[in-house]
């Protein structure tokens, strides 16, 4: 199933390319605005051997690993607080209502404000668009556990903590998952977004700041390999980490949504 699913990506992702030369070749659309895919492949191999965007590659994956870490972590404690108190459960409802369908650039104005162009505030803005999908999830999970997995673990003496962390959190795991694969491609967004507004930080920047970079200098091909970079980083991740933590939990259990 999962070489099925690898083989089909690949033969979309050659048509597509196929597709992208053939209008290329056509000669309808100016090279300035339309490379071809060799040289937007080229451009990427000799920005990957300098160093130049292999080391803003792992500044914005190590900026998004710390929110997606931080969000999750929040998203636990406030889910835990809501779990077991009626008021907590409200009040996040309510956060919910309002800062779900808040998108982070909009918060950017104030960001800049409160907290400057630093590090923090990218930090910032990729915890917000990825805390409330978790969040969200989790709720979405928890109120869909049969009430026989409570009642068992209330048996076996459980209690609060115990009973979070050992029976709900795994039991609504598919649902964590999914929320995690929701927050993975918005950080993505929000972290691009923010590095283009903040620009570089410590001299470095990240893929944002790149293709921003090449945008300015209209070095297209540039701009098209940071692109495919965050594209083949995404596929990756989906294909092989999420797929891989699903295997041996929620598809492993048999409780794959």
């Amino acid at each position: 199933m999962k070489n099925n699913k690898i083989i089909q990506r690949i033969f979309w992702i050659f048509l597509l390319a196929l597709l992208w030369q053939i209008l290329f070749w056509s000669g309808r659309f100016s090279t300035l605005v339309f490379p071809s895919l060799l040289e937007i492949g080229r451009t990427l191999i000799q920005a990957l051997i300098s160093g130049e965007l292999r080391q803003q590659l792992m500044f914005s994956l190590s900026i998004i690993l710390q929110g997606i870490l931080l969000s999750l972590f929040l998203a636990l404690f406030l889910s835990l607080i809501a779990q077991f108190s009626r008021i907590g459960a409200s009040l996040l409802d309510t956060l919910l209502a309002i800062s779900h369908p808040l998108p982070g650039i909009a918060l950017m104005p104030l960001v800049l404000i409160w907290i400057g162009i630093g590090k923090e505030a990218i930090l910032f803005i990729i915890i917000h668009s990825v805390l409330w999908p978790l969040v969200l999830n989790l709720r979405t999970g928890f109120s869909s556990i049969p009430a026989i997995y409570t009642l068992v673990g209330k048996n076996y003496g459980l209690k609060n903590l115990s009973l979070f962390f050992q029976i709900m959190v795994p039991a609504s795991l598919p649902y964590l998952l999914a929320g995690l694969k929701i927050g993975w491609a918005r950080a993505w967004r929000a972290l691009i977004s923010a590095e283009m507004l903040f620009g570089a930080i410590n001299s470095i920047g990240g893929l944002g700041w790149y293709i921003f970079q090449k945008r300015v200098f209209f070095d297209l091909p540039g701009v098209f390999a940071g692109i495919i970079l965050i594209i083949i980083i995404g596929v990756l991740v989906e294909d092989f980490i999420f797929s891989k933590i699903e295997k041996h939990t929620v598809i492993k259990w048999g409780i794959k949504l």
